[in-house]
């Protein structure tokens, strides 16, 4: 960790300056929940199981976009991956545009016959039905945290530099902010978090990225890492041919944050460019994100 400027290096544990957001209830405390959530969902599609002659027919009719609106649509791609082939990715299934016979032709060897699916469903137990319903709605709160994390340090940041800088972007769900719709001369791909700006000239003084990860390491981590490092190269290239001068911030948090591989990647990035970037999480955020800083 060769980087004088990096501040994170200089902690020794590094769980202390994290943030714990719990999102979602513990077993068996959401049992309930997603059983009276889903539960309509699994009759629906235990009714077109019985319907079906095939297994592709199954998902042709899930995925008429005439049937059903997306709500239910894709609580019915998630059965059908949890049922009948574990290779239909539903973020890609969801998308109506891509034909039905792609799945079909080239993954439908592993979907489960459909005799046998009517098997299953035909007087499936009440008992199954609840671990059915507790197993869609796993994913249900993927990305709350990051909210939250928005969300909290939003209102720090507010709070913190009123009539002095402005922070914009989306606090929860919404679409990233391309830094060309911010810099007209900036040409490619760059989605981020948050832009903060001088409260008196409204002028560009920090780019910000934020995410939390409860669990992280591996290849999630080294991918992660490299697109930060591309974030940096293009801010770097950019500042330099443009003569903009602004900050990157990532706001990074979370128990995934300690992972040593990750923690590492963390405090190489921190105080990279003589100290233009910083790695804060929202502890953090009172010592390392100061008005000198953001304007020097």
């Amino acid at each position: 960790m060769n980087n004088n400027f990096s501040f994170l290096a200089n902690i020794d544990i590094p769980e202390g300056v994290v943030t714990a957001i719990p999102s979602s209830q513990t077993f068996p405390e959401f049992v309930e929940g997603r059983f009276s959530r889903y539960s309509e969902f699994v009759e629906l599609f235990q009714s077109l199981v019985m319907n079906s002659s095939s297994s592709a027919e199954l998902l042709n009719t899930i995925r008429d976009p005439k049937a059903y609106k997306a709500e239910v649509r894709m609580s019915l791609l998630k059965l059908f991956r949890r049922c009948v082939s574990t290779v239909i990715d539903t973020e890609k299934s969801k998308k109506l545009k891509i034909p039905t016979s792609l799945f079909v032709e080239n993954y439908g060897h592993t979907f489960k016959d459909i005799n046998l699916l009517q098997r299953q469903f035909s007087n499936m137990p009440d008992k199954e039905k609840y671990a059915l319903t507790s197993l869609i709605g796993e994913y249900d709160d993927r990305g709350k945290q990051g909210y939250i994390l928005t969300d909290l340090f939003f209102t720090w940041f507010e709070d913190k530099f009123a009539n002095k800088f402005t922070i914009e972007g989306p606090r929860g769900a919404g679409k990233d902010i391309q830094l060309k719709s911010i810099f007209n001369d900036f040409d490619s791909d760059y989605p981020c978090d948050f832009i903060i700006r001088d409260y008196i000239s409204n002028e560009v003084v920090a780019v910000g990225f934020a995410r939390y990860d409860s669990t992280r390491g591996g290849s999630q981590s080294d991918d992660r890492t490299g697109g930060n490092n591309d974030k940096v190269m293009k801010a770097d290239s950019f500042t330099q041919t443009s003569n903009k001068n602004f900050k990157l911030l990532f706001l990074s948090d979370g128990p995934g944050l300690t992972h040593k591989d990750t923690w590492e990647e963390a405090c190489i990035l921190d105080g990279k460019l003589n100290d233009r970037v910083r790695v804060s999480t929202l502890k953090l955020a009172e010592t390392r994100i100061s008005e000198e800083w953001l304007k020097s």
